[in-house]
């Protein structure tokens, strides 16, 4: 299936209505298209994790044209299998097969030192050169200042 709308048929065969009735709930699950239009889009809610989000954005039922109230999770698991060859992955299946980066670990907290509220470190060493107290860039300077931070601590 390549389009939200032949989703959206497939329902209207499936559970009766017309696909309009459907269109909404198989435009969120391919909504992650509009970032990367590749096949991997689907890992942001092509999963079993995926269709439960779809319950809370959509309720747990609607009702189509035809008076027939259909369980959000149906559509979203046939719009799942129809795009992931008849399976309904975890999320684990998507994110085990990340490619990981560096950039991906070792995150880091900012340590923030003094009482005064932190703000952006450009703006205080903008003044600190104007003034004439500094002649070293923007990252010579921040690391000046977080080592003596660490000296006056």
């Amino acid at each position: 299936m390549a389009h939200p709308l032949h989703h959206a048929e497939s329902s209207a065969r499936k559970f009766g209505g017309v696909p309009s009735d459907y269109q909404a709930v198989h435009d969120w699950f391919d909504a992650s298209k509009e970032h990367l239009a590749l096949f991997t889009h689907r890992a942001m809610r092509h999963h079993a994790q995926g269709l439960f989000e779809a319950e809370r954005v959509f309720g747990l039922t609607l009702t189509n044209s035809a008076g027939r109230e259909i369980p959000v999770r149906w559509i979203g698991e046939q719009h799942v299998r129809e795009d992931c060859q008849g399976r309904i992955p975890s999320m684990a299946d998507w994110l085990r097969r990340i490619q990981p980066e560096p950039w991906m670990a070792n995150g880091h907290i900012d340590r923030h030192v003094g009482n005064e509220p932190c703000g952006d470190p450009r703006v205080a060493w903008a003044s600190e050169v104007a003034a004439g107290r500094t002649v070293l860039g923007l990252k010579d300077w921040m690391a000046a200042r977080a080592t003596q931070a660490t000296q006056s601590a």
